[in-house]
């Protein structure tokens, strides 16, 4: 039974974590909002010391600031932080690429057929979350299979970086991401061609640093 306590407390703190920084990637929670741990843990249905430690975390990840004894909030869009992870976040998806994509089922790549499917539908109704849903569906079968935690681990820390700017863009009807260029990954993957896919993988992450940029101006 003493097992089930630390269990508990993890699960307690990535709820908050979770809930906090999906609330912050999807503007819920704005650019430069003050955030309290009192209020959150209220709202949220938890005791403040989760709440507290998912700050930290966020904080460690670029989507709080916080000045001791005075504030914390959530940190602006920054096109060179938005830069910086795409490029972070993209040598990681060509990595993981180039060792799944020897190893990929045939039932791999039609789950990736099936994603890309739901992504540009949601593209073509103005859904931004199942678009984004079904891009990370896609490329997490990719990640999944190659087995690499130290990259899973660093895609999922940089990633909502990006998703702040890409779910804006979104937003304001434009396309971050090509079902076209998914398309031509999949094919890559079906053909068990890798350096056609790391290719594509590249053009894809290297489009979503572009973005950063046309943000910057």
């Amino acid at each position: 039974m003493e097992a089930l306590r630390p269990v508990h407390r993890t699960l307690l703190r990535d709820r908050a974590y979770e809930a906090i920084r999906d609330a912050i990637v999807a503007g819920e929670i704005g650019p430069g909002t003050l955030v309290r741990d009192a209020e959150l843990a209220e709202r949220l249905g938890l005791s403040r010391a989760p709440v507290r430690e998912a700050f930290t975390r966020l904080v460690d990840e670029g989507l709080l600031e916080s000045k001791p004894q005075s504030y914390t909030r959530v940190t602006p869009v920054v096109a060179a932080d938005v830069r910086d992870a795409a490029a972070v976040v993209g040598a990681m998806h060509e990595l993981v690429t180039r060792v799944a994509v020897p190893r990929l089922f045939a039932a791999d790549v039609e789950a990736m057929r099936t994603a890309n499917e739901r992504f540009a539908a949601a593209v073509g109704s103005g859904d931004v979350d199942a678009a984004l849903g079904a891009d990370d569906e896609l490329h997490d079968i990719l990640v999944r299979v190659s087995g690499n935690r130290a990259a899973a681990a660093t895609i999922a820390r940089y990633t909502p970086l990006i998703r702040r700017l890409e779910r804006r863009r979104f937003g304001e009807g434009g396309n971050c991401r090509s079902a076209g260029l998914h398309e031509q990954l999949i094919e890559a993957c079906a053909d068990g061609d890798v350096d056609e896919a790391v290719r594509v993988t590249a053009e894809i992450w290297r489009g979503l640093g572009a973005l950063a940029d046309e943000e910057a101006h």
